[in-house]
């Protein structure tokens, strides 16, 4: 797969506006500020083509892109309590639906932030994706901001939680800095593809 042919198709606000699945898609899940943004541009080897926020709950669309015949799907980040009541009932029917919609979802690449424990949000999506049965990874972002110890010490930690969960995905570290797992990620995908 040529990740340099992306480019932007659409997004979307709401669940209704939804276009039906007629790709397969590899979808980006994870709490607001995780680094989502960095991820993909990372894999497409662009600096901005999904744009990165400094501010988190500024993703409150569902974002499409496409390289050759596979769609890569930026949802909205989860988790940031200072939305509106409005815009969470609008969110949660946007996420609800999108994940319920039949869609040709090959995997979900569900991002948890290296440095701290996963949130009680990034362990009830992990759930979620777990009990309705779809193919994820865990890419733990932001990997370069840990010594050694820190390092090792997460790495652990989280394995210890998904055991207890019942959970059996692959971890990968990742660095938007340094690169580091984006070439893991990449088999990933190309292998469900």
């Amino acid at each position: 797969m040529n990740y340099n042919k992306v480019f932007y198709e659409a997004s979307y606000g709401t669940s209704k506006q939804l276009p039906k699945s007629d790709l397969p898609e590899i979808t980006f899940s994870g709490r607001s500020n995780v680094g989502k943004s960095s991820l993909m541009n990372k894999i497409f080897n662009r600096k901005s083509l999904v744009r990165v926020s400094s501010v988190p709950g500024k993703t409150i669309t569902v974002n499409f892109f496409r390289v050759e015949d596979v769609r890569f799907v930026d949802l909205p980040g989860y988790g940031y309590a200072k939305l509106p009541d409005k815009e969470k009932i609008r969110f949660a029917d946007l996420m609800e639906n999108y994940f319920n919609s039949l869609r040709d979802i090959r995997l979900v690449v569900q991002l948890v932030d290296m440095r701290h424990k996963p949130s009680n949000d990034d362990i009830g999506m992990i759930s979620f994706l777990k009990e309705n049965g779809f193919n994820f990874v865990i890419a733990m972002t932001k990997a370069d901001k840990l010594n050694k110890t820190e390092f090792a010490k997460q790495t652990e930690s989280i394995s210890n939680l998904l055991t207890e969960m019942g959970v059996d995905v692959p971890v990968i570290p990742f660095s938007a800095m340094n690169g580091m797992g984006v070439d893991e990620i990449k088999k990933v995908i190309e292998g469900v593809i």
